[in-house]
C-alpha cells in the first residue's frame, strides 16, 4: 500500500512539474489581443454613446421650450406684392418664417389680406376675425369682408358694419423696402373691444 502511495505521490509531483513548466500562456493574455480588445470596446463604447445621443437629443429638445428671442419684431416677407393690383383686398401667404424643432423643420404659413394703396403704402389685415379667430373673406360684389362663421362684416377700411364683432379687423405692423412688403405677424385676443397681442 506505501508502494501504491509513493508512486501516485511521484507520479503527481512530475504531472504538476510538468503542468507548470508547460502551461501555454492564454491568447487573451497576449500584449496585441489586449489592445485588439481594449479597441473593440472603446469602438463599441462611443457607438453606443453616438447612438444614445441621437435617440435622446430630439426628446430633449422637445421638452426644452423654444427660444423668441428675436421672434419680437421680426418682419416676414410677403411675395409678389409688386404684382398686386391697386385698391383690391388681396389674399397672400408669407413663406419664410421656419419653427425648429428637434431634427425636424417647419415653415410657418401665415395668410394676410392686404390692399396695396400704393407701390410704397398699403393696409395689410390679419385673417382672423377679431370675435372669435374665425378665417373671413372678401366678397368682392359687395366689396366687404365677411366672416362665415358669426356674420360678422366689415367693409375695406376694416370698420364692422354688422354681426358680433366687438372691433375692427385687426391692421398688422408692416414695411416696404425695395418694393417687397414685409409683414410682422402678430395674434390678438377674440372677443374683446380693445386690441391686445396675446
Amino acid at each position: 500500500m506505501s508502494c501504491l502511495r509513493v508512486i501516485l505521490t511521484n507520479g503527481y509531483s512530475k504531472i504538476r512539474e510538468y503542468m507548470t513548466n508547460h502551461t501555454p500562456t492564454p491568447r487573451s493574455q497576449e500584449p496585441e489581443d489586449v489592445q485588439k480588445r481594449d479597441f473593440i470596446k472603446g469602438l463599441t463604447a462611443a457607438i453606443l454613446g453616438f447612438l444614445s445621443l441621437m435617440l435622446t437629443w430630439p426628446l430633449v429638445s422637445f421638452l426644452i421650450p423654444v427660444s423668441n428671442e428675436g421672434a419680437e419684431g421680426k418682419f416676414i416677407k410677403v411675395p409678389n406684392f409688386p404684382k398686386i393690383p391697386a385698391e383690391t383686398p388681396t389674399k397672400m401667404t408669407t413663406a419664410e418664417d421656419v419653427d425648429v424643432q428637434a431634427f425636424i423643420t417647419t415653415k410657418v404659413v401665415y395668410d394676410v389680406w392686404v390692399i396695396k394703396h400704393a407701390p410704397d403704402k398699403a393696409t395689410v389685415y390679419s385673417t382672423l376675425c377679431p370675435h372669435l379667430n374665425c378665417h373671413y373673406n372678401f366678397d368682392g360684389a359687395k366689396k366687404e369682408f365677411a366672416c362665415p362663421c358669426h356674420g360678422s362684416i366689415f367693409n375695406e377700411s376694416g370698420k364692422c358694419i354688422g354681426g358680433p364683432a366687438p372691433r375692427p379687423l385687426d391692421t398688422l405692423p408692416y414695411k416696404i423696402e425695395g418694393g417687397e412688403l414685409f409683414i410682422q405677424w402678430q395674434l390678438f385676443k377674440a372677443g374683446i373691444p380693445e386690441k391686445v397681442e396675446m
